[in-house]
């Protein structure tokens, strides 16, 4: 009987000791309640931040509303060119070379020569005028009726406008298709205002460096006046981090209820941006388009977007939490407990 129970103990402490399935339970429980913790720790540093933004209001207000006319102004550079684009897409139209055909040259002969034309796949438009129509649009406009028709022959001759495609980023090219066409039996002579192209191109250039050259300017003095507002609400809780890192608290802990406001700073700046923007461009649009329709025009303001004022939202936070980590880095490693 006791060879046998030496036996049985033998064997038993052989064995793989078995698995305690409440230990597994409790450690996965473990991990299950830290990311809890975790997320609860991260609303919490969320909305107490941003309710010591709102309990500060006249400070936070000044601060928010001077960021947002900062990165409003660098939206409305951006609208303008953006509505200059649309404009000179517009006025394409008015860098069209112009064939005067010869006065020999039939109207069939010059139809074929128009068709011709169109198939090269660097035109984006033809558009014949024949001497009857150019006729009439003389006497319309000029208010030399009754000369005209005291002539007895049609002096003008026919006309081919020809409309490049990409006319105002590429003046070259229309040059030397000027040059071609000046080339042709059928034409006596090809004007287009080259310079003015040139002019519009310089123009357009300008207008899309200055935009993101003050975008950037102010984007930088959203980031200093950003790192700014969080070290003074730094040095307002300064013993608070000071008792945090004497017991033991990490940067990265300490830092995140300042980037939460530094966020909160960047994203109520970005709304507020973004409806001045909106309320400026409500305002101009009636009396541009009046305008616009005074010279028989389709020009319609073009607002941001869906993905343009998403885009005017994260970079706003961004610039927000960026500059609060900037500050945050530095302030933080020159602040150490007495």
């Amino acid at each position: 009987m006791k060879h046998a129970k030496k036996n049985y103990r033998r064997q038993e402490a052989q064995r793989p000791p078995k698995k305690d399935t409440r230990q597994t339970q409790r450690s996965g429980g473990s991990l299950s309640e830290k990311l809890i913790a975790y997320r609860d720790l991260q609303a919490h540093a969320l909305f107490s931040s941003l309710g010591r933004l709102l309990s500060a209001k006249f400070t936070s207000g000044m601060t928010i509303t001077v960021l947002a006319i900062a990165i409003a102004m660098a939206t409305g550079f951006y609208l303008v060119v953006k509505n200059l684009q649309q404009l000179t897409g517009n006025l394409e139209a008015s860098n069209q070379i112009s064939l005067f055909l010869k006065d020999e040259i039939a109207e069939g002969r010059a139809k074929r020569f128009a068709d011709t034309i169109q198939q090269n796949p660097s035109i984006q438009s033809v558009k014949l005028i024949t001497k009857e129509q150019a006729l009439k649009e003389f006497v319309a406009y000029s208010g030399f009726g009754d000369a005209m028709n005291a002539l007895e022959k049609n002096p003008l001759p026919i006309v081919i406008e020809v409309i490049p495609k990409s006319a105002l980023q590429d003046s070259k090219s229309m040059t030397v298709l000027m040059q071609e066409y000046n080339q042709s039996p059928e034409v006596d002579f090809a004007q287009m205002d080259k310079q003015w192209v040139d002019r519009l191109q310089a123009i357009m250039d300008i207008a899309n460096q200055s935009s993101k050259l003050v975008s950037s300017i102010l984007g930088l003095a959203v980031l200093f006046i950003t790192g700014n507002t969080i070290r003074l609400e730094l040095n307002n809780r300064r013993e608070e981090v000071v008792i945090e890192k004497l017991v033991g608290a990490t940067d990265a802990f300490i830092q995140r209820p300042f980037l939460y406001f530094g966020f909160w700073i960047g994203f109520l700046s970005g709304v507020f941006a973004w409806l001045i923007v909106t309320i400026v461009m409500l305002l101009l649009k009636q009396p541009i388009e009046k305008l616009s329709g005074l010279y028989e025009g389709a020009f319609h303001i073009v607002f941001l977007g869906f993905l343009e004022t998403l885009s005017l939202l994260l970079i706003s936070c961004a610039l927000g939490i960026v500059g609060s980590w900037a500050v945050l880095k530095y302030q933080l490693h020159q602040l150490k407990p007495e």
